[in-house]
């Protein structure tokens, strides 16, 4: 079969056309997804606000906290001083008859020394009920083994009829609220010669 000029030359076009690059778009530009010199590009969304308004709202919840803690404490000052105050008060309204008996000792007259002497110590014993209902008790410290925590010693005497360190003489009562201890018993404390000789020797 014989090939004409004609055939050769339409094949060499078919061929040069599949071998053409793609053609620009419409617009004339190639894109590209790396920028070009002398692009600008767009400038990045500004977070700078964000964290100034996380800062304010920090600020404004601590100054929050803050006035709640000081009214709170305030509260819990004025709650204990009006308890303190209705404990008093309650302790003072008890001490009052006390007080109504000593006056009505005075005003009424009395003939004898001893009559005096009963007036008196019936409001003793009035005034001890009183301390035992707002849990007053006192020390008994004659007689008993001196304790530094309920005994204060004020002179320390020498003899060999009793223990050592054994209270001699309540010099002044001590008294307890409780178990808080209110003012030490003031005391003689009895010590044997022989016993601190004794302690030396061993």
């Amino acid at each position: 079969m014989t090939t004409t000029n004609n055939d050769l030359e339409s094949k060499t076009d078919q061929l040069n056309s599949q071998d053409e690059l793609p053609k620009a778009e419409a617009s004339g530009k190639i894109t590209s997804s790396s920028p070009q010199e002398g692009e600008v590009l767009p400038a990045p969304p500004d977070n700078s606000e964000q964290p100034k308004k996380e800062r304010e709202l920090l600020l404004d919840r601590i100054a929050r906290l803050q006035a709640e803690f000081e009214n709170a404490r305030k509260r819990s000052n004025r709650e204990q001083q009006e308890f303190r105050e209705v404990a008093l008060a309650g302790a003072l309204r008890s001490l009052l008859p006390v007080l109504d008996s000593f006056d009505r000792a005075i005003e009424t007259p009395t003939t004898s020394i001893e009559e005096l002497r009963s007036g008196v110590e019936l409001i003793r014993r009035q005034f001890e009920d009183v301390l035992k209902k707002l849990g007053v008790t006192r020390i008994l410290a004659k007689g008993s083994q001196f304790d530094p925590q309920l005994h204060h010693a004020v002179e320390r005497v020498s003899t060999t009829s009793l223990r050592e360190n054994q209270v001699l003489e309540e010099l002044q009562a001590g008294y307890k609220l409780h178990d808080r201890l209110l003012r030490p018993a003031m005391v003689r404390v009895g010590h044997d010669p022989e016993h601190g000789a004794e302690q030396k020797a061993a």
